[in-house]
């Protein structure tokens, strides 16, 4: 049975879908049966790794509100080798958050459509929309835990304690087996004082749930995207490809770890 991960982080701009397209491109390149589900309605996951989300004929709005076969809506992306499937999205994805809100099981809707797909990956990644709204909600539910991306500033602290008060709400609610996969820190340049003090503060405060792996800000990272290529594509030497292949190895090696006491 495949391990569902959300990538989520109610703050904007913390390199969500950069951690999703790039995970999901290294943990295939490690051999691993992925599948990346872009739940924002802007497509930027589905347009990181090379697929035209305007030229889409169903997506995952058609798999969630419509029913459509799952086989249908995915699509493969070839690599790197062997490739990894994606559930695209784009705008009609907001039409997906009006549909399921009139539908009996709304927050379940994800988790019943990746449980008939969870047999064939090992894992699976879902793109959060950077808003706590019904598909976020959707994806939390779905998951058996919750990777937070955080860049090492002081306002991302404030949004992470946001974030950890939905997780919480989320699991006594909706999904008690939610829990904290793992909080990268991205965007980390070791010049500034600031980031190094905000990492710091991290790892004493949420000590082996915090990732060793640093994802450093890294112009070959930050260009990919705009060539519709992951950063091991675009140039696997860039210090942005080997931070999330490092990433991809520690995720691997070990499963996430007990939430640590406030």
């Amino acid at each position: 049975m495949a391990r569902i991960i959300a990538i989520a982080n109610q703050k904007g701009g913390v390199g969500k879908t950069t951690t999703a397209v790039n995970l999901a491109a290294s943990l295939a390149s490690l051999k691993r049966r992925v599948l990346l589900v872009d739940m924002d309605p802007q497509g930027n996951a589905t347009m990181g790794v090379g697929v035209d989300k305007n030229a889409l004929k169903q997506t995952g709005c058609d798999l969630l509100v419509n029913n459509a076969p799952f086989a249908r809506c995915a699509v493969r992306v070839a690599e790197p080798s062997p490739g990894f499937d994606l559930l695209p999205s784009n705008s009609d994805m907001t039409a997906a958050e009006v549909g399921l809100m009139s539908t009996g099981q709304r927050e379940h809707t994800l988790a019943t459509a990746l449980a008939a797909v969870a047999a064939g990956y090992e894992i699976i990644l879902i793109d959060c929309p950077p808003s706590l709204n019904m598909l976020t909600v959707n994806a939390l539910v779905a998951a058996h835990g919750v990777l937070i991306p955080i860049q090492c500033e002081y306002y991302a602290l404030e949004g992470l304690s946001a974030l950890l008060d939905t997780i919480e709400q989320i699991r006594s609610s909706r999904n008690p087996g939610l829990r904290i996969e793992g909080i990268l820190r991205t965007m980390h340049d070791p010049r500034n004082n600031l980031a190094n003090q905000v990492s710091t503060q991290l790892v004493t405060h949420f000590t082996n749930q915090v990732y060793r792996t640093i994802v450093p800000r890294n112009v070959r990272l930050a260009e990919a995207p705009s060539h519709g290529l992951p950063a091991l594509l675009y140039d696997r030497g860039s210090r942005g490809a080997v931070a999330y292949l490092a990433l991809a190895s520690e995720i691997m090696r070990r499963r996430a770890p007990e939430p640590t006491a406030a």
